[in-house]
């Protein structure tokens, strides 16, 4: 019957553990899985704030063309008086040369019943001339509102778009017709080809227009309505397509409205995760689906391991069990044990009876408590002293036939409590409370410090059948060694925070004196490139006018000379925001292509100017890095190259290495020593080789490289020969591609007049030489220049005059930054100019913030070339 029951228990055990088992692994399952999810979902929402900024972007790089063609007057003449022939052919002209810069699929000129009278198609086979678009609501919507948007097939060209519309109207504000434009969209859905996933655009009836995936095209993601079915037939919005319904299944809704789903048409295998984002202005809807099954994976492996984690949770239980039955042996023995002590403990007290008989025969004296280095003393139940050692009499310092067998201990008390020795209070408590303890047979112990110093341990146990014993142990030299040894550490934990105050204070000063020498550094660099700012303008201004080839070939010896003093301030501004740690690495994922690209633009016209050959090996890899340091290394490589290569060729291209990309500059020049190829990477160490010495730089270039390096993480490389050339290299890591942010080209004006010419520029700044070497080179430039020497001025001029077309701003205006200033002109004028901000602190954080505000950066010394290419890219820009 027991065995039975133990049997029955043990399966109950089995099966709870079975139970508890699977729910922890469903537990996990679910955990894991809501996790995994989770972190997939809150990168497709950051993929689709990404997707629907460039989608905003390209709309909004057309929104104003329609405004903007309104207003000419020419169209606006067509609408009141119909156009014949020629005039009708020179309002398609118009409309493609508009096209041609504006890069639009088609621009329209539509009369106010929707009549097509001018396009910039005209020329093609599906020419919008002549056709009607009264039934676009885009047209309705202008007619009505004065504005429309619409995206549909082109009912003539059957190409989609995005149409904006922009009503025309007369002086009175009649509206005469209506000017649109059709944004393609394509090149939008070949870009998402790059990115990860699946990405879809559908309009307010959940219609998919636009995808990455071509099978996705014209999917009804939900069943149509009857008016958004009548609808789209009446506007022809897409008109000789077959919309197809999609099929999914809805497995799981997170918390963010991400679904987990698997869809069956168009057939897609894995479960993929859903992740929508609403775009309100246009009422279109951003969906992104990426593969989940990574996540219903490390979902299944959590659920596994929380299985598993079970297995020593039982091995433990199976220890536990058998570590109970040893006890259960043990308390056994013991029991046993206990009971042959009890039969023992008869045996030993009346041994001791017979001891105390013999004692008190003996005088009192017994000795076999001779032997003991305690004092003890030993009393019948009736608390009278039976037998005691002589180490009890030397500590106490009984005189002679004080005890005595049979003396009431109530007496040997009471003799040493006149002596001090029961310690302070009551003298009857403290007598009571001992003779309690013996009359109770509690055991005790404690210790007593006496009057002259010395420690006592006392300990007091009851004998069998009666009586009590009490021991005294001199404890004086172990509690002085305790002592001295607890001064001894508290000494020396003084002396470590001591030390460790005088060390932290030694670093905080060290910091202070390393932050005042970058400041230090920091403003003699700024105070010294204000002149060579003005000295370089005046340069720039002098060469426009010299005509003779030896006065410009010593203005040109002038700038060289000017410029090796800026780089050479600018490299001690660089070491000394290194070697503080003021200058923080911001690594980003960054395609190197465009990085590259520039680079070997830049120094390609250098090199040719040296009568070298510059080939770059284009490299389409993202790296993960910073972008600004990961270039001052590639440029000082470039720059050593060339500088070091009499004749023959600089190469730069890149290598993969496992993770990493190996970025490399060859070159056919002297080559370095293997004796000095560690010394170029110190300060002022350059190789003598006797080429161009008048331009040779100060040996810091290669220093800020090893020390941007160490910043940054990456190894730096170096092979040389001598007579050979030789190839530095940096070595980066690789970076995520889903990371890397789409980037607008950037339109450039072809026009062959200065725009400079003819327009007014403000200059910003409270360095005298900078203001005038300015003005003379604006003047040159055939500027109309106005001169601010800082805030006061400038808000008092702004009150009086209207805005100017470009401001160029310095940062630092003595207490307070040019930044700061800009606002309070722009309430003066009621709009912001093209903002070109100078400065000579040029480190990141100062570029960054001035960025960060929408303005263009340029370091101080400015040459006349960069700023004069700037403000014209900038008043081109703000005349379209």
């Amino acid at each position: 019957m027991a065995i039975t029951f133990r049997h029955g228990k043990t399966v109950a055990i089995a099966a709870l553990l079975a139970a508890v088992m699977a729910l922890s692994a469903w537990l996990a399952y679910r955990i894991a899985l809501r996790y995994t999810l989770g972190n997939l979902a809150s990168e497709n929402s950051q993929q689709l704030q990404l997707h629907s900024l460039a989608l905003q972007r390209l709309i909004d790089r057309y929104r104003v063309l329609p405004g903007t063609l309104a207003l000419d007057p020419e169209l606006r003449d067509a609408l009141i008086h119909p156009p014949n022939a020629t005039g009708v052919q020179y309002l398609n002209l118009k409309l493609e040369h508009a096209n041609g810069i504006t890069h639009a699929s088609t621009l329209t000129l539509l009369d106010r019943n929707g009549l097509a009278i001018a396009a910039n198609n005209w020329r093609e086979p599906g020419s919008n001339v002549g056709h009607r678009y009264d039934f676009r609501p885009y047209f309705q919507q202008a007619i009505a509102n004065g504005t429309g948007t619409f995206y549909a097939i082109g009912v003539s060209t059957h190409v989609a778009g995005y149409f904006i519309a922009e009503a025309v109207k007369d002086a009175k504000g009649d509206t005469l017709g209506v000017v649109s434009v059709k944004v393609p969209l394509g090149e939008l859905a070949r870009e998402w080809l790059r990115g990860q996933g699946t990405l879809l655009l559908s309009d307010s009836a959940d219609v998919v227009f636009l995808s990455s995936k071509h099978e996705w095209d014209y999917r009804e993601l939900a069943p149509l309505k009857q008016t958004d079915a009548a609808r789209l037939e009446s506007t022809r919005q897409y008109e000789g397509e077959h919309l197809q319904p999609a099929h999914y299944r809805t497995l799981r809704t997170l918390d963010d409205g991400g679904r987990l789903v698997r869809v069956d048409a168009p057939a897609t295998r894995p479960p993929m995760l859903w992740s929508s984002l609403k775009l309100p202005l246009e009422g279109w809807t951003l969906h992104l689906l990426r593969d989940a099954s990574g996540s219903l994976a490390a979902a299944r492996v959590a659920a596994a391991l929380a299985a598993a984690g079970w297995a020593p949770l039982i091995l433990l239980g199976l220890f536990l069990q058998q570590r109970r039955r040893l006890v259960q042996h043990r308390m056994q023995s013991r029991a046993e044990l206990e009971r042959l002590v009890t039969h023992y403990t008869g045996e030993l007290r009346s041994a001791q009876d017979s001891v105390v008989q013999a004692a008190q025969a003996a005088a009192g004296h017994n000795a076999s408590l001779e032997h003991l280095p305690q004092g003890v003393s030993v009393v019948d139940a009736d608390l009278h002293l039976v037998a005691w050692n002589s180490r009890y009499e030397e500590i106490f310092k009984f005189p002679p036939g004080l005890l005595k067998v049979g003396k009431p201990i109530e007496d040997v008390l009471r003799y040493n409590a006149r002596r001090g020795l029961l310690g302070p209070g009551s003298v009857e408590e403290a007598i009571q409370r001992r003779l309690d303890h013996m009359r109770g047979g509690s055991a005790h112990m404690f210790e007593r410090e006496r009057p002259d110093g010395s420690v006592l341990e006392i300990r007091g146990n009851p004998l069998p059948g009666g009586g009590f014993v009490t021991s005294f142990a001199d404890i004086t030299a172990y509690k002085a060694a305790a002592r001295d040894l607890r001064n001894l550490a508290t000494t020396l934990e003084q002396r470590i925070e001591e030390r460790t105050r005088d060390l932290e204070a030694a670093k905080a000063e060290a910091e202070r004196a390393n932050r005042s020498k970058t400041r230090f550094v920091a403003a003699a660099v700024h105070d010294l490139l204000q002149p060579l700012n003005a000295a370089r303008m005046y340069v720039g201004a002098l060469r426009g006018r010299l005509t003779q080839n030896d006065s410009r070939e010593l203005a040109d010896r002038v700038e060289r000379a000017l410029e090796a003093q800026d780089d050479l301030l600018a490299s001690l501004l660089d070491i000394a925001q290194l070697e503080a740690g003021a200058l923080q690495a911001k690594p980003v994922d960054l395609p190197l292509e465009p990085l590259l690209t520039g680079l070997a633009r830049q120094f390609g016209i250098l090199a040719q100017a040296r009568g070298l050959t510059l080939r770059y090996v284009p490299a389409h890899m993202v790296v993960h890095s910073d972008p600004l340091l990961l270039r001052r290394i590639l440029q000082n490589f470039l720059s050593n190259a060339i500088h070091y290569t009499p004749q023959g060729h600089v190469l730069l291209g890149c290598r993969r290495d496992g993770d990493q990309v190996r970025i490399e500059v060859w070159d056919t020049g002297v080559g370095i020593p293997p004796a000095k190829q560690q010394a170029i990477f110190e300060e002022f160490r350059r190789l003598d080789t006797g080429i161009d010495r008048d331009g040779r730089s100060a040996g810091l270039g290669l220093s800020i490289v090893d020390r941007i390096a160490r910043l940054l993480g990456h190894r730096i490389g170096l092979r040389s020969q001598p007579d050979r050339g030789s190839v530095f290299s940096v070595s980066v890591p690789l970076g995520d591609p889903a990371g890397v942010a789409a980037r607008e080209p950037v339109a450039t004006a072809t026009d062959d007049e200065s725009p400079l010419r003819g327009c007014r520029v403000w200059c910003i700044d409270d360095a005298p030489q900078v203001r005038d070497a300015t003005l003379a080179l604006l003047r040159h430039w055939g500027c109309e220049a106005t001169l601010a020497d800082g805030s006061a001025q400038a808000l008092l001029l702004a009150r009086e005059g209207e805005p100017p077309d470009l401001l160029l701003l310095d940062y630092q205006l003595g207490d307070s930054t040019g930044l700061e200033l800009l606002p309070r002109l722009t309430e003066c004028w009621g709009s912001q100019p093209p903002t070109i901000v100078l400065s000579a602190q040029k480190d990141a954080d100062t570029r960054a913030r001035v960025q960060a505000a929408g303005l263009r950066f340029l370091p101080k010394p400015a040459t006349p070339a960069a700023l004069r290419a700037l403000m014209s890219q900038l008043l081109l820009a703000s005349a379209r």
